[in-house]
């Protein structure tokens, strides 16, 4: 039952409320950065971790990632997912519409889109230069999937057709659902924000497992390098270690500081540094991807036109489905925001290290981040003109 603090909630982070605005900033900054200091960029990208002579992780972008996807970690009561079974039907609806639909309706989508509507404009010819996957080496002018090895600045590229690029982004985006701002989505829609908790918690675990198999497996659907490795990589790295971190210190600062001293302190003071962190990640994107966007600013509509009308359909099909299996509101509004929403942290993490940090697919997890906001907060408005669609009762 909603209490007058209840109707009034509002994203009171001056990052949070004006994340879109930041995000352009930085599509800005970072396309200023890359004609000014055009070296810049590339030297940080060059500071990463090699196998076999091929960069595999972004040491810069990875700091910056761990202090992105932390918090988002710290935060979870992991006693919570025990109880799940009480909230029994919102979770697995959630759970069916996160990992079998949402993975491949996304592909779906973005090929039509991008492989056929739009393909004239992105440039059919238009080529892509991304990373040789982990663990393969393949000579000069061999083929892999729908790429050509070939020899750029000295060292070996896969080079893709750049709508191919996209797509992987859009596939990375798709099969990661939303464990951070859905959490900001559900308090706005007055959404139960217990549930939500238990769901950010059981996508997480869930992702360990699923997010390397699926990724794997519609990448090469695509005709897109799999690096296997790579993938499960970019897990351990981006999910697990935040994870198991997030998990241990949770317990130590509980049991050191207290409950209110972790709430108002400790947290107060992560939030602001995880998005700097995002924001950071997002400058160095666009630094490296300014050619492209100044040459062609209609790529970021190509790509965000798939991506919206992914949002909007996921959405409506959880929505529907809480609707029919008569959901409690306060339940119906965090099952279907999670599915609509994606974990653009990740996205952007597992592109980086897939494909590089100046990659189509990079740049394409970043056009998620863009459109994440208005879309979600358009989503969050709707849920709360619906509200009588739904029973009254407590939420289960």
């Amino acid at each position: 039952m909603s209490s007058p603090v209840d109707n009034d909630r509002k994203m009171t982070s001056m990052f949070e409320r004006y994340l879109t605005v930041w995000v352009g900033l930085c599509i800005i900054g970072g396309i200023l950065l890359g004609k000014i200091a055009p070296g810049l960029a590339g030297a940080l990208d060059s500071m990463a971790i090699t196998v076999n002579g091929a960069p595999v992780v972004s040491i810069p972008i990875a700091v910056c990632l761990f202090f992105m996807m932390y918090p988002i970690m710290v935060k979870i009561d992991f006693a919570s997912v025990i109880r799940a079974g009480k909230s029994g039907k919102p979770v697995f609806w959630t759970l069916f519409i996160n990992w079998c639909i949402k993975p491949f309706t996304m592909y779906a989508i973005s090929l039509f889109f991008l492989g056929i509507v739009f393909k004239g404009f992105i440039g059919a010819e238009a080529m892509d230069l991304v990373k040789i996957p982990f663990g393969l080496d393949l000579p000069v002018g061999a083929t892999h999937g729908d790429g050509v090895v070939v020899l750029h600045e000295g060292v070996k590229m896969l080079q893709i057709p750049l709508w191919r690029s996209y797509l992987a982004g859009c596939i990375l985006l798709g099969i990661a659902p939303c464990t951070a701002m859905v959490l900001v989505w559900g308090y706005l829609s007055r959404g139960n924000d217990g549930l939500t908790l238990v769901m950010v918690a059981i996508n997480s675990l869930t992702m360990l497992v699923l997010y390397g198999v699926l990724g794997g497996f519609l990448l090469g659907v695509g005709k897109l390098p799999i690096p296997w490795q790579a993938l499960l990589l970019s897990v351990g790295i981006y999910v697990a270690l935040p994870l198991v971190a997030g998990y241990f210190s949770r317990i130590w600062i509980l049991k050191a500081k207290g409950e209110e001293w972790f709430q108002e302190k400790f947290l107060g003071v992560l939030t602001p540094v995880t998005i700097s962190a995002l924001l950071v990640t997002l400058v160095l994107l666009f630094s490296f991807k300014g050619d492209v966007i100044t040459t062609n600013p209609l790529t970021i509509l190509w790509i965000a036109v798939p991506l919206f009308i992914q949002t909007i359909l996921i959405f409506a099909i959880g929505y529907a489905g809480a609707v029919f299996m008569k959901f409690n509101y306060a339940d119906a509004a965090p099952a279907a925001m999670i599915g609509a929403s994606n974990h653009f942290e990740v996205a952007i993490a597992t592109s980086v290290m897939l494909f590089g940090l100046s990659s189509g697919a990079a740049l394409a997890t970043v056009v998620g981040v863009l459109i994440e906001v208005p879309v979600m907060l358009m989503l969050v408005g709707f849920c709360k003109r619906t509200q009588h669609w739904f029973s009254k009762g407590e939420a289960t």
